[in-house]
């Protein structure tokens, strides 16, 4: 989710404002904000009960239908949020997607979608046997593990940048 978050650069004051105030205000005016703070968790339950019967099947052996369609809508889900977070980051930013204060986390997000797609194509043209896809959905779902902790820690950031104890300090 990109609804929050800091820039983060230093200066000697602290953390650098991840919005200035017109881009907060247009964060705040969007319905693109809502969109992402309601996909981001829907996306991470999904992974959840993915992660879980892909987990099972490479235990077992069973489940391999089951797991294949949780993949699946993991994948459509992580495409829902990009397109929507690039539509997000056009209106505050003013870019579709790589603006400053997010861009390592669109960096990785990148090599996220690459993985999840790589999935999907091998699962298509059947290559590779089904455990050497599942295997690959694993590693995308590491690094999607990796893009959510990025985007957590710059809304923890935020949250702690906005408090008014960090304003005091600051």
């Amino acid at each position: 989710m990109r609804a929050e978050g800091t820039a983060g650069g230093r200066t000697g004051q602290g953390a650098i404002p991840l919005y200035t105030p017109e881009q907060r205000r247009r964060r705040d005016a969007t319905r693109w904000t809502l969109v992402q703070g309601i996909l981001a968790p829907v996306q991470f339950l999904i992974f959840l009960v993915s992660l879980a019967l892909v987990l099972r099947y490479l235990s077992t052996g069973e489940g391999a239908g089951a797991a294949t369609m949780s993949i699946v809508a993991k994948t459509l889900a992580l495409y829902a949020i990009m397109l929507t977070g690039s539509i997000w980051e056009k209106v505050v930013f003013d870019k579709w997607l790589f603006a400053r204060p997010f861009f390592w986390e669109d960096v990785f997000s990148m090599v996220v979608i690459a993985l999840h797609t790589a999935y999907l194509a091998a699962l298509v043209a059947g290559i590779g046997t089904e455990r050497e896809r599942m295997l690959l959905a694993l590693a995308a779902y590491a690094t999607y593990a990796i893009n959510a902790g990025q985007f957590l820690l710059k809304l923890r950031a935020a949250r702690l940048q906005s408090s008014p104890r960090m304003a005091v300090a600051g």
